[in-house]
């Protein structure tokens, strides 16, 4: 991510958490001469105790000096989380990661990491690495979501199969939300790996094919691991509820495991095992 395109992606993600802040939260009259959502910049300058000016310079991208203390003080100002926070520190700070272009991505996946797969027999589960790409998954996530196997490994790409296959967009009650759910990861490493170009191609990539990428991109929502609670309708089970856990691998690639687990008091587990035998049968 050259300067230029780092700082407008501070600039995007500032604008958006100050448009997203109800002025009567922070004790505010939300008032009728409002022209855009949320806190004007000189708000969030005084709540932040910074000039207006310096503010402005921030949020329009300008390149300007900045301190951790600062910093503090906006994302208190705009009600950062923890992780929101470590997002504007890699983009207004440029904590840069060196990108090893020389070394293949990961394809196979350890042995243990393969038989912890296979152990999670109902819990649907996927593993990506840092750009998203699928390079592992177990059986339940196989009938659940996609016959990963079957589509070509170029085109494995979690936040593209999202958007792209109509299996994924009709399985998700609330497809919006999925979506954002990988969004949000997909940020965090867009802002922690600043020197991989490859984030800004991928990005201007699914803009163009996607407009409801890019309206979602905008609303910069960042989380490294969200927990929630995802119903599904299945075509061939009905309804499921998963709650679904992010977790990071440990070791010299930077993986994370996407862990579906039926929701208990549901009939969740009962149709995914009926689900797996039915096709099982199927296939003899």
């Amino acid at each position: 991510m050259n300067d230029k395109t780092r700082l407008e992606a501070l600039s995007t993600f500032l604008k958006a958490k100050r448009t997203q802040i109800k002025p009567e939260t922070i004790g505010l009259p939300a008032g009728t001469r409002r022209r855009t959502p949320g806190l004007r910049r000189e708000e969030v300058a005084q709540l932040a105790g910074v000039s207006t000016t310096w503010y402005t310079w921030l949020e329009q991208g300008r390149d300007i000096k900045v301190s951790s203390i600062v910093l503090d003080c906006i994302s208190t100002a705009l009600q950062l989380n923890s992780d929101e926070r470590d997002y504007l520190y890699d983009l207004a700070l440029e904590t840069k990661l060196e990108i090893d272009h020389s070394k293949k991505e990961q394809s196979e996946l350890s042995p243990s990491l393969k038989r912890i797969l296979d152990e999670l027999t109902y819990c649907p589960t996927i593993v990506t690495d840092r750009h998203c790409h699928i390079v592992g998954w177990n059986s339940a996530a196989s009938h659940v979501f996609l016959d990963f196997q079957q589509i070509p490994n170029d085109q494995r790409n979690l936040i593209q199969l999202v958007f792209a296959r109509k299996e994924l967009k009709t399985l998700a009650v609330n497809w919006e939300h999925f979506a954002k759910g990988f969004l949000s990861i997909f940020r965090t490493y867009y802002g922690h790996y600043l020197g991989d170009e490859w984030y800004n191609q991928f990005i201007s990539h699914m803009s163009h094919l996607h407009p409801e990428f890019q309206t979602l991109w905008n609303e910069s929502q960042v989380s490294k691991a969200p927990e929630m609670v995802i119903e599904f309708r299945h075509a061939k089970a009905g309804k499921m509820l998963f709650n679904l856990t992010s977790l990071q691998v440990q070791g010299d690639m930077d993986l994370r495991c996407s862990i579906y687990t039926p929701v208990e008091e549901t009939d969740t587990e009962n149709k995914l095992k009926r689900l797996m035998t039915r096709v099982s049968m199927e296939k003899l």
